[in-house]
């Protein structure tokens, strides 16, 4: 697909060469003549070779070669320079390369060099690019952006570059080592606006509207247009915005860089990158940059939030750069904030499975107990008195399996949590982050019932029993025909020390009652209680023979 024409102003950071006006009439060098320039001289110095005098001349209109005018000006066409290269430094996701002049595309790698002409199609959610120049000029060049490099030259045969880019869709940030010599050339054109720079830090932003903005971190941006008169000088600090009709806004002041001290030293979620920004007055939203390296040409991660929750995809465990700028009602970046953090997810902590959330165990029976994690080896388990595990209580390390007794810790309410452990290639224990401490309470089980304090009655209604119990306390209660329990007739919970059957058959019978407390622990089963029933004595019509007092007589 042939790129639009490009319509640009001039956006000019103390550039030294000629800028081009405002419909970009002039692609070349100007160069004072001094006493003693030849055109010869001046061919080989800023083309490389001596033979191309003859299109120095022709292309200024020099007609005695032998007497150059010091203090006028020649001009050196762009076109006529020697090629130069451009290089894919970093390349993450997916980020294609389409040759000049309409050739076959092909996806861009790490190390590829770029040549004059060629057209970058970076794709969304995470692609980026960083472009070094040969001067080393570093381009970072954002998701979902359409950049051609028009011009890629050099001055002689080794010397600075003269580069023209063209940007189509996206963004792209820019920085431009000093450069005292002067001979340094870079413009980025849009559709709209053209920067012409040297020894800056600035991004040329298309939001979608027509419109280009420009935000500038160091040097300054001088901005001309067919809508103003004189040309507007914009300062670091400062962005400006110039609308579809090749306007430009008055400069204002780019929103403050974001306090990140409250963020963690080290994140541990695998499956996220969670933080929470202090918001800045005036944003309507956030750019956030995870980068490998200080100077942001690694960034791995690059997303923008509309508030200052940030979720971003999860990252290899190891140490990045953080950036972030805080976007204000025009689109414009503010100034950046950055700050080292720490990914450290894995091996990912095991899950929990016992003891659940604020229940309780057993101190003589229970344990705690979580799942194994695929690739780990031990497990470390902690418990402390209070969320903090400033100073645990229990600290050991299990294989194979992720549990621990907690038969030396005194009843109690305590947290527990617990990490993987994995051997590196070396021989090194690597152990990773922790998970969520879980309040957990260690108790002592019930005592066993006293079978002392069992009343029983039966009679011709049925089997009656009585204990004496604590408030709040459950029981279970178990019957059967033998005094190993081996074939049980009843096993019944109850929520109160009483008991009443009155379906039993006559006859002995054995019993024995469980306690269970309101957290859930129970006791040892009481010793086994031998019972009888007795048969109803009935008239012959079948009715229950009752006493004076309204009980029913039974008999042996």
């Amino acid at each position: 697909m042939p790129l639009p024409r490009v319509i640009p102003l001039t956006l000019a950071v103390c550039a030294v060469w000629a800028h081009p006006g405002a419909q970009g009439a002039s692609q070349d060098i100007e160069h004072k003549i001094q006493r003693g320039d030849t055109l010869e001289a001046l061919s080989a110095h800023y083309l490389g070779t001596p033979m191309l005098w003859p299109r120095l001349q022709a292309h200024n209109h020099v007609a005695d070669v032998r007497r150059l005018q010091p203090g006028a000006t020649l001009r050196i066409p762009m076109q006529l320079l020697p090629r130069g290269m451009a290089q894919a430094s970093f390349v993450q996701g997916q980020v294609n390369v389409t040759a000049p002049e309409g050739g076959p595309t092909s996806s861009v790698k790490a190390g590829q060099s770029l040549p004059e002409g060629a057209r970058l199609q970076v794709g969304s959610a995470d692609s980026f690019v960083t472009v070094r120049l040969a001067d080393g000029t570093l381009i970072r060049v954002r998701a979902d952006t359409d950049l051609r490099l028009q011009l890629l030259r050099r001055r002689g045969r080794a010397g600075s570059a003269q580069s023209v880019l063209e940007l189509q869709r996206g963004s792209v940030e820019t920085s431009v080592p000093p450069n005292g010599a002067g001979e340094r050339r870079l413009e980025i054109h849009t559709p709209k606006a053209s920067t012409s720079v040297r020894g800056t830090r600035f991004a040329v932003i298309l939001p979608g509207d027509e419109r280009t903005l420009t935000a500038v971190t160091e040097g300054r941006v001088m901005v001309t247009s067919p809508k103003s008169a004189a040309a507007t000088m914009v300062d670091a600090g400062q962005g400006l915005a110039v609308a579809a009709d090749g306007q430009p806004s008055t400069p204002r002041t780019l929103l403050p860089a974001p306090d990140l001290s409250g963020l963690p030293d080290t994140v541990h979620d695998a499956d996220f990158l969670t933080l929470a920004l202090t918001p800045v007055t005036a944003a309507v939203a956030y750019q956030v940059q995870l980068a490998r390296d200080a100077d942001l040409t690694e960034v791995v991660r690059d997303e923008t939030f509309t508030g200052p929750s940030v979720r971003l995809r999860a990252v290899e465990d190891g140490s990045y750069h953080l950036a972030v700028r805080a976007i204000d009602s025009g689109d414009l970046p503010g100034r950046v904030a950055t700050r080292v953090i720490a990914v450290k997810a894995h091996p990912i902590a095991p899950l929990y499975q016992t003891p659940t959330r604020g229940s309780t165990v057993s101190r003589a029976q229970g344990k705690l107990l979580c799942t194994q994690v695929s690739g780990s080896a031990r497990y470390r388990i902690q418990v402390a008195g209070d969320a903090s595990f400033a100073a645990p209580v229990l600290d050991e390390v299990h294989a194979p399996d992720c549990s621990a007794q907690v038969a030396a810790l005194p009843p109690g309410s305590y947290y527990w949590r617990a990490a993987s452990i994995r051997a590196l290639p070396d021989g090194r224990d690597d152990q990773g982050p922790y998970g969520p401490g879980e309040p957990f309470t260690v108790a002592d089980n019930p005592a066993a019932l006293n079978v002392a304090t069992l009343q029983e009655s039966a009679d011709g209604s049925g089997l009656h029993l009585r204990w004496t119990g604590e408030p709040g306390q459950g029981y279970r209660l178990q019957l059967a025909d033998s005094e190993d329990f081996s074939n049980l007739i009843i096993d019944e919970r109850l929520t109160s020390p009483e008991w009443s059957n009155s379906g039993l058959a006559p006859g002995h019978y054995y019993v024995r009652i469980q306690v269970r407390n309101p957290s859930g622990l129970e006791s040892e089963f009481s010793t086994p209680r031998r019972v009888r029933t007795f048969a109803a004595v009935r008239t012959g019509a079948g009715d229950p023979v009752t006493s004076s007092d309204g009980r029913p007589l039974s008999r042996p």
